[in-house]
Order: structure tokens, then C-alpha cells, then sequence
């Protein structure tokens, strides 16, 4: 199957370039005009301790690309989603499908510009990080997870799991792909914390005066997703029934635990929502994937009030009205009765 990857950073890039050295037909969408005419001029270059290659797929900027492909893999960032649709609907053959590989809950809205039955869902957990025009870090191994949004076990799903498997071996089919989707959002407000400090993800993770407020994140996420029917799947030590209120004492710790090793055995020490505030100093994705969750929780009569103002201090951050530093996180543990020591909300 011909595939055009709208969105080659981080996770598009690393996932193409493993899909073109395997020998599938791959065309690549992005809209740094310098990235891609790096690609053009000295092909897609992979580094990291895993793995070094180049290849050389064609490469377009929205307005130059033409024709039009059976399959689609939506790459960019969550906030980029509902414009990147509108550029890449022309160029979806009658008939073929949308995958997004991408952070957050945003199949909602690809479902809703190009039918349902014309999307696929895709849990991405794998480290990598765009570092320049042309070149991607793939710093670890994580979770790939590939899912027809209405809970089918369907050829599709599984002739994408297999495209994707050169890239992943380890990937697979579910028929729960929400509970991945809504356990990323859990384990993702962590990171977004993390993102607060100069931390590594490993190191803040690990700091024993935080850790009530990363289960206080993933509890309120948990609630939403509980409210909307949701069960939430377990992945690369993110262990979602730990972090409920009745879950046996210290099942928490030892899913920050699992999380600090498995996040310790990347070459990528810090998020690309870190990376996006101290590096590239660009807006985050943070609106698309925990505002929404708010937005969820309202609608279902979850209270969200970490999860809030976290919204809030990552934009403080964004416009420079506050540091990357542990007074930030600090800020966020205010929230509430968690600085003085007080329980976390069930």
C-alpha cells in the first residue's frame, strides 16, 4: 500500500523512514520548509543508539503535493490536527483511510472530517525527537499499538500492524484502542508536569515530593475516561488500575517506578513538550491533548482542577511569564491540599 505520512518530525519521520528502507512505497508531507528540503537534497537520516540508515523518499510541503493515496498516516502535533485535515482531505482516495499516529485523543475529530469507518487508531510511545533538517533521533524503544476506532479486529488493522512491524516488531492489534489512547492521556499529563522544570523525565518522575501530584494527574484523566466508558490499557510501566483510589497501597509508586526505568533506558531524556518550551520555543500541544480533557470532564461532571491549571501554567510558560523550574511544578502542586501534605483526591 502507498502511504503519505502528513508530518515528518519526531514520530512521521522515524515511523516513514522505517516503513521506506523496508520497501513501501512512502511519501512524505511536512510544512518546514527547510526539513523538507533537506530530505530532497540528502534524504531522511535516522541516528540513535538504535539504529543509523538514510533513505531517500519523496518529499513535499502541503501545497506542492499531488495525487492522492489509499492510506494516510496523520503525524503532525495535536493542535496542527484540524488544519492538517483540511490540506490533506483532497488527497484521500475514495475509499481509503486516515491513521493517526499521533499524541491525544484526535481520531475524534479525524472521525469527524472523514467518517469513522475511515479511521484508524494508533498508540505511538516510542522515544525519538526531531533534531534538524533531515535528520531524526530515535532514542528507545516503546509501545506501538494499532486500532479500529469502533473496537473491530479487521484486515486493515492488521495489514498496518504488519506495515508497521519492521518498524516496531513487538507492535500489535487491539480492539480497545481508546484505552491506550486515554492511558497515553494519563501518562501524558505526567510528562507535561515534568515538562514545568528542567528535569529529565526520569529524575522528576522519581522525586518522592511530586509523585502524589503525578497520581493526582493520571486520577482526574482515569475519572474522564471512566465518565465516558472508557478502560484504560497498561503500557511500557504505565499501570492505569494503579492509580485509582481503591488500588492496594504503593501500586502508584511502583508504577512511577517502572515508569523511571523504562524512561531511564532512553537515549531521550526529556519530552518533546520540554523540547518544544526550552528548545524550539513554540506552543505545546497542550490545549489538544489535556484542555479537551477538560473539556470531556466538564461535559461528564468530572472535576479536573490539576489537570486545569496545569493547562495554565504551561501556557504561563509559553508566553515567559514563568520559568522552567521546580518553583513552576511547585505552583502546580499548590493545587489544592497536596503542598501541605494532604491526601490525594479520590
Amino acid at each position: 500500500m502507498r502511504s503519505l505520512i502528513w508530518g515528518a518530525g519526531a514520530i512521521g519521520g522515524t515511523l516513514g523512514a522505517y516503513l521506506a528502507r523496508a520497501g513501501a512505497e512512502v511519501t512524505l508531507v511536512d510544512t518546514a520548509v527547510d526539513h523538507v528540503d533537506g530530505i530532497a537534497r540528502r534524504g531522511l537520516r535516522v541516528i540513535g543508539p538504535i539504529d543509523e540508515f538514510t533513505v531517500h523518499p519523496p518529499a513535499f510541503t502541503p501545497d506542492a503535493v499531488r495525487g492522492t493515496w489509499d492510506e494516510i498516516i496523520l503525524a503532525t502535533k495535536a493542535h496542527h490536527t484540524d488544519a492538517a485535515l483540511r490540506q490533506l482531505v483532497p488527497h484521500l482516495a475514495a475509499g481509503g483511510h486516515v491513521v493517526s499516529a499521533q499524541n491525544g485523543l484526535n481520531e475524534l475529530a479525524i472521525a469527524q472530517a472523514v467518517g469513522a469507518s475511515r479511521t484508524v487508531g494508533a498508540f505511538v510511545n516510542f522515544g525519538a525527537d526531531y533534531l534538524e533538517p533531515g535528520v531524526v533521533h530515535y532514542a528507545g524503544h516503546g509501545a506501538v499499538v494499532i486500532g479500529e476506532i469502533d473496537g473491530r479486529i479487521t484486515p486493515r488493522a492488521a495489514a498496518i500492524r504488519d506495515a508497521w512491524s519492521h518498524f516496531e516488531p513487538a507492535a500489535i492489534v487491539t480492539p480497545n484502542i481508546w484505552g491506550y489512547l486515554w492511558g497515553k492521556e494519563a501518562y501524558g499529563a505526567m510528562l507535561f508536569a515534568t515538562a514545568l522544570t528542567s528535569e529529565s523525565i526520569a529524575d522528576a518522575l522519581a522525586m518522592p515530593k511530586y509523585r502524589r501530584l503525578f497520581i493526582a494527574l493520571a486520577r482526574e484523566i482515569l475519572a474522564v475516561a471512566a465518565a465516558r466508558g472508557v478502560r484504560p490499557e497498561a503500557f511500557d510501566g504505565f499501570d492505569p488500575s494503579a492509580y485509582l483510589a481503591s488500588a492496594p497501597t504503593g501500586a502508584a509508586e511502583q508504577s512511577l517506578d517502572a515508569l523511571v526505568a523504562h524512561n531511564r533506558r532512553s537515549a531521550k531524556s526529556h519530552s518533546g513538550i520540554w523540547r518544544d518550551l526550552a528548545v524550539r520555543k513554540r506552543p505545546t500541544e497542550v490545549d489538544a491533548q489535556l484542555g479537551i480533557v477538560v473539556a470531556l470532564g466538564r461535559e461528564a461532571g468530572v472535576a479536573t482542577p490539576f489537570t486545569a491549571r496545569l493547562v495554565t501554567l504551561v501556557h504561563d510558560i509559553e508566553r515567559g511569564e514563568r520559568p522552567l523550574a521546580l518553583e513552576t511544578l511547585d505552583a502546580l502542586m499548590a493545587e489544592g491540599s497536596l503542598a501541605t501534605g494532604g491526601a490525594v483526591p479520590s
